[in-house]
């Protein structure tokens, strides 16, 4: 039997379908032969057993041996080309049905790629991932399997109830009745077993999610000795999972033993009866031979269709969720204007190809082409932005930072430090307002130009699995071993490198979790600086680096810098002494700006909090 797929029901089965055979006709003609093989495998081994009638009536009770051996022949040559198409239509499905999954497999990474961080942000990890396994996964396995076989299972059922009234249709009366037994039980009894299979998955995903819990927070755990109350949660947790695996497989396992005992009882009662319909001249012996088979093999279609068809409601369900995500709307991109490499003959710019240096924007005034060049000059005017409609994060926020400028933000959790660097990136989309990037609002330049002309660090580190050399060169995959050393350096990272077992070559792995945390930081500094851009963000960059550490960072990114724009966002304060300008924010809105000594001076809220007489929270 088929192992159980727990399923709920897609909304939308014409939509979803719909979708589903967009992809499948891009291989018509597989499918088509698909379906022209299953036809002749099913009628092979439907009219191979029908046969059975004239070769007993016409050739085994006359004798006819030669006749016999013909006839024999003829059925083993019908019984090879049946095995071949189902050989055929087997290959033939498993390998479309592997390049449709790759095709949606792709077109939704593509897909994801291009949606919005909004997206992000409200949909965790694991729902989203959980489409490119679960999802896909349940998909893949109905095409390989359910789909050939759901044709040829309801093929066969309505073939063999078509023969079975062929042969004898008083008979056939019987089977009716069994056969409807049999639909009523697997009905019911797949209503049971679904019911606890689907609180079985409800109870193993809090399980998981509870030793996955545990297992991250090893530390937390004996600190507080709460080994014995996470073993009695564990306990509790892991006798509601036992409960309902056990009704679940308690019914699911009664479907084939009973189907199977059923089928017999049917059988058995269809060849007494059979016989005394023989005996009495109602029926031949050749038609009765053929008969049995057919009853012997009508309960196997009917609970194949059966349980195919949970398969395929489970991949329905599966792929409408897939072409839901796929459904979203994509970032909005309807800028024209693109960031070029160019080189300055001293009188103007000119365009070049290669890394020079120097870049400009390159835009469309009055049907020529202009270039701007690149400074770094930031400029927020009167902007209002709020993640929900309900709730705005920044109120008229108005700033600027001109080239080589460094531009340090501090205030509370939530004040806008953060969304004030995600709408520079066009992250998000600002409500009103208008921010300007060397005199160009933002919204006219190309998404991918803008991020382009930009580094960032942040906190929360990420690596990727590959060498260390690898992690720092995806700043700019072109840049040389040579490059990659000097960033290094720049970083303050070359020394702990030096001292790993392989130094550059040295394979990371999990986010880099072989390295502390300042290291992996030092690492994703020294990424933005090979990048060698325009402009730098720094959001909390330094948070997991020793005084001393981000000291010698400090001037070396003051080095790679040199007359471009920096932004910082910082706690420690210390980190933005030299700042050209500190923008102090409370509730989405600027309420102080200087340096560091002016802010001082005036004695206000960054005195205070300089001094210690206020605490960032």
């Amino acid at each position: 039997m088929a192992k159980y797929v727990g399923y709920k029901r897609p909304k939308d089965t014409g939509k979803t379908l719909k979708k589903l055979f967009h992809y499948l006709g891009i291989h018509k003609w597989a499918i088509l032969l698909v379906g022209i093989l299953v036809c002749i495998s099913s009628f092979a081994n439907l009219f191979g057993t029908y046969l059975l009638k004239p070769v007993i009536n016409q050739y085994i009770l006359p004798g006819d041996v030669p006749g016999l051996i013909r006839m024999i022949l003829f059925m083993a040559v019908m019984y090879v080309c049946g095995a071949t198409a189902t050989y055929g239509y087997g290959q033939i499905m498993a390998r479309t049905a592997q390049r449709v999954v790759s095709e949606i497999r792709r077109d939704l990474f593509i897909h994801t790629q291009k949606l919005p961080l909004k997206y992000f942000d409200t949909h965790t990890h694991g729902e989203l991932m959980s489409h490119f396994t679960n999802d896909v996964d349940t998909l893949q396995e109905a095409l390989n399997n359910s789909f050939a076989l759901i044709i040829q299972s309801f093929l066969n059922l309505v073939g063999t109830i078509g023969l079975l009234f062929v042969l004898n249709f008083r008979l056939s009366l019987i089977v009716l009745v069994f056969l409807a037994a049999m639909f009523v039980f697997i009905k019911y009894n797949g209503r049971r077993s679904k019911r606890y299979f689907n609180e079985q998955q409800a109870v193993l995903g809090e399980l998981n999610g509870f030793v996955e819990e545990m297992v991250e927070g090893q530390k937390v755990e004996k600190v507080f000795n709460h080994q014995d109350a996470n073993f009695r949660t564990f306990e509790e947790k892991n006798e509601r999972l036992r409960e309902a695996s056990t009704k679940a497989l308690a019914y699911s396992g009664m479907t084939m033993p009973t189907i199977v005992s059923m089928s017999y009882f049917n059988y058995a009662v269809s060849a007494i009866v059979g016989g005394l319909f023989t005996m009495a001249g109602l029926m031949d012996l050749g038609s009765l031979a053929s008969y049995l088979v057919y009853v012997r093999q009508s309960a196997i279609p009917m609970n194949q269709f059966t349980q195919q068809m949970n398969f395929i409601l489970a991949a329905l369900s599966g792929a409408e969720r897939i072409f839901e995500m796929m459904e979203e709307e994509t970032e909005v991109d309807r800028g024209t204007v693109t960031l070029c490499p160019v080189e300055s003959d001293g009188t103007a710019l000119k365009e070049v190809s290669g890394y020079s240096g120097h870049f400009a924007w390159k835009k469309q005034e009055k049907g020529r082409e202009v270039l701007v060049p690149l400074n770094g000059d930031v400029r927020f005017e009167h902007v209002v932005f709020g993640y929900r409609r309900d709730r705005k994060i920044l109120n008229g926020i108005s700033l600027y930072a001109k080239p080589g400028q460094k531009i340090a933000f501090v205030g509370s959790t939530g004040a806008g430090k953060t969304t004030i660097i995600n709408l520079i990136n066009r992250f998000y989309e600002i409500e009103s307002g208008r921010i300007t990037y060397d005199g160009i609002d933002i919204r006219e330049i190309k998404k991918d130009d803008l991020r382009r002309s930009m580094a960032m660090v942040i906190q929360d580190t990420h690596l990727f699995t590959g060498t260390i050399r690898e992690n720092i060169r995806y700043g700019r995959l072109d840049a040389t071993d040579e490059e990659v050393l000097k960033a290094a350096k720049v970083a303050n990272a070359d020394s702990f490198i030096r001292r790993l077992p392989k130094g550059y070559d040295t394979l990371l792995y999990g986010d880099g979790s072989n390295l502390s945390q300042g290291q992996r930081q030092l690492l994703s500094i020294a990424r933005a600086a090979i990048a060698r851009p325009p402009v730098l963000i720094l959001d909390e960059a330094t948070s997991s680096i020793d005084t001393r550490t981000e000291a010698l960072i400090e001037k070396g990114m003051d080095a790679i810098m040199e007359n471009r724009t920096v932004f910082v966002i910082a706690h420690r304060l210390s980190t933005v002494r030299n700042a050209k300008a500190i923008l102090v924010l409370e509730k989405g809105t600027i309420i102080e700006r200087g340096d560091h000594d002016e802010l001082l001076e005036a004695k206000g809220r960054y005195y205070q909090l300089y001094t210690g007489k206020a605490e960032l929270k």
